[in-house]
């Protein structure tokens, strides 16, 4: 048990991401951190992960999107998060899938209409602070840059204007690690080469604010990945990583803050 003292008032910390597994691997250490200092996290999934790889061992009855959400709840107990909200959305795939154009995928809702949804929750939950994806989604995903654009637009909507962060990659820190990967003979993934929309990876760390340290709770973030076990490829890969590895890459959550003058700071922005 982490001996956590309260620095702030209590906040009340709302998390959009676009799919179940995306706060796992993004954000999974500032929310259990955020919860240790006493503050309430709550998650809501824009969609319900439906074209993500579906397991061989469903229960009779059991849909991929039953397994999803049940891998959702379970994360939500291990990161201490208190409430999950789910806004409803099929999955859209990536850039230039057939889903993308479904009726009911996020990628073609009406930003308005998914923005007051969004909003609805903000107002319910009285939130303080909004975390959403940077304008390209990280890596150009569909639905992480329309989260993106919800979430901007639902803070406009929202009774109360909610503070807004983006979570990123630190590109130039990807940079770093990659080059030390490649000087070693080993793989890595270079934050340079385009992603899925054509864009590098992630934000120029001149372009960040907040640098989070959650390799103190590593093994939050380690079991709640092991909490979406059905998406053996892109958790699997990340769970396979040697545990220096894995410290070096999912140790460090960084954050944009729209508004605020330049310069990342090492700490967490909740203090």
């Amino acid at each position: 048990m982490r001996d956590v003292t309260p620095t702030s008032a209590p906040l009340t910390v709302v998390f959009l991401h676009a799919h179940p597994d995306d706060e796992a691997s993004q954000t999974a250490g500032t929310m259990r951190m955020l919860a240790d200092a006493g503050h309430r996290v709550v998650v809501v999934y824009a969609t319900n992960g439906d074209h993500g790889f579906c397991p061989d061992d469903l229960a009779p009855g059991e849909t991929l999107v039953d397994r999803r959400r049940s891998e959702a709840e379970a994360s939500a107990r291990v990161t201490g998060t208190q409430a999950v909200h789910w806004l409803g959305y099929a999955d859209s795939g990536m850039t230039g899938w057939e889903q993308n154009g479904a009726e009911t995928s996020f990628h073609g809702a009406d930003t308005l209409e998914a923005a007051r949804a969004l909003a609805g929750v903000l107002d319910a939950e009285g939130a303080d602070v909004l975390v959403t994806y940077d304008w390209h989604g990280g890596y150009g995903h569909p639905d992480h840059i329309k989260a993106h654009r919800v979430a901007h637009a639902a803070v406009e909507l929202a009774a109360r204007r909610p503070r807004l962060l983006e979570a990123s990659m630190n590109r130039d820190a990807v940079r770093r690690a990659f080059e030390e990967a490649r000087a070693a003979g080993m793989p890595g993934m270079d934050p340079d080469a385009p992603m899925d929309d054509g864009n590098p990876l992630g934000t120029p760390e001149a372009e960040l604010h907040w640098h989070v340290d959650v390799r103190p709770v590593l093994d939050v973030k380690r079991r709640a990945l092991e909490c979406h076990a059905s998406q053996v490829s892109d958790v699997g890969m990340m769970l396979a990583l040697p545990e220096e590895a894995f410290g070096a890459w999912l140790g460090h959550e960084h954050y944009a803050e729209p508004g605020r003058a330049p310069g990342m700071v090492s700490a967490p922005w909740w203090e």
